[in-house]
């Protein structure tokens, strides 16, 4: 597998690599110069073994072995003052220096080192995960869905550039990754043919379209489900690659229509759509009892409104879906576990 180039997002970083590091050696640094001083300002107190003086040059080089616990011996405090000023003030400061130094060792070195291979680690165990490239609105809500409905938040990988919505996708337990997703290797980093399903939602049409053309050529087995907000681009969304194709503008439409004709119309088909209300619609493989029964009689006992055959889509009023055969894809209503016991 190739170096891995993306890391996961586990805090909001508020500054670049470059200038945290810059930030803590000035702060070191700084912290040195302060011992440095107070040594000078209280040099009387030392002793130099080597010439019986002490200039500036010998408290800086007494400051540096100091800080770094060599300790030499050939200049020590004596007084009793300047002993106190070595535990009371320049041992703390003594200590933050080194955390500083092996708190930068650590974030830059082991903590980076140690995400690197737990992203490899990942990479190597996605199978049959689902991958949401874009986590706007459209793809939070999707994913908050996916999870209400017992998709494990660790199946999931979200891909974004923004560092603020990755926080928030990794809050909910998800894997996630700053990338872009127009980009072949990010794609393949999230080993996009092995995924069960992927959904896009990249806020523009051009952006989602881009998208969904190259997980095809990555992919060209994965079902894929995009968002398109213009109908005009419907089509090329579908002559990209997607096999589903989501106008939210459209469905609110409906909704809207709906709610003209009759009060509860609107309240019912989002009450399909949702895990939180009291039915839910779904789509699912022919099970054994459903084969040869009419598909508005299942074996199950759930409601079969559509059964997908061949590429071809039928209704439950038409002859080919008067017998269920194996291998059927089948779209049914079902009770929600919030509704009761019901059919399944």
């Amino acid at each position: 597998m190739r170096t891995q180039r993306h890391q996961p997002l586990r805090r909001r970083v508020d500054l670049p690599v470059w200038a945290d590091a810059l930030a803590r050696l000035a702060a070191a640094i700084g912290l040195v110069f302060v011992v440095v001083l107070i040594h000078y300002f209280d040099r009387g107190g030392l002793v130099d073994n080597y010439d019986g003086h002490v200039s500036f040059l010998d408290t800086v080089y007494f400051t540096m072995i100091s800080i770094t616990t060599t300790g030499f011996g050939d200049i020590a405090p004596v007084s009793d003052r300047a002993r106190l000023i070595e535990a009371v003030i320049v041992t703390p400061i003594r200590i933050a220096v080194i955390f500083l130094f092996v708190g930068t060792a650590y974030n830059f070195i082991i903590k980076r080192s140690w995400e690197k291979f737990r992203m490899a680690r990942i990479q190597e165990r996605l199978t049959d995960h689902v991958v949401v490239l874009g986590f706007g609105v459209s793809g939070s809500e999707a994913v908050a869905e996916l999870i209400a409905r017992g998709t494990a938040a660790d199946c999931i990988v979200v891909m974004d550039t923004n560092e603020d919505r990755l926080a928030m996708a990794s809050e909910m337990g998800c894997n996630v990754i700053k990338a872009d997703a127009t980009r072949d290797e990010s794609l393949q980093d999230v080993r996009i043919d092995q995924a069960a399903t992927v959904l896009v939602s990249a806020g523009r049409d051009d952006s989602s379209i881009l998208i969904v053309l190259t997980v095809r050529h990555l992919a060209p087995k994965v079902p894929i489900t995009v968002v398109i907000r213009a109908a005009d681009n419907e089509l090329l969304a579908k002559q990209a690659g997607a096999d589903n194709v989501i106008n939210p503008v459209r469905f609110t439409g409906l909704l809207l229509a709906g709610s003209a004709s009759g009060m509860h119309t609107a309240d019912y088909l989002a009450d399909l759509a949702s895990i939180s209300g009291r039915v839910q619609l779904v789509e699912r493989m022919a099970r054994p009892d459903d084969v040869g029964r009419p598909l508005r009689e299942l074996g199950s006992g759930a409601i079969g409104l559509r059964l997908y055959r061949d590429g071809q889509a039928f209704g439950f009023w038409e002859p080919e879906a008067q017998s269920v055969r194996e291998g059927d894809s089948i779209v049914v209503i079902r009770a929600t576990p919030e509704a009761g016991p019901g059919v399944i």
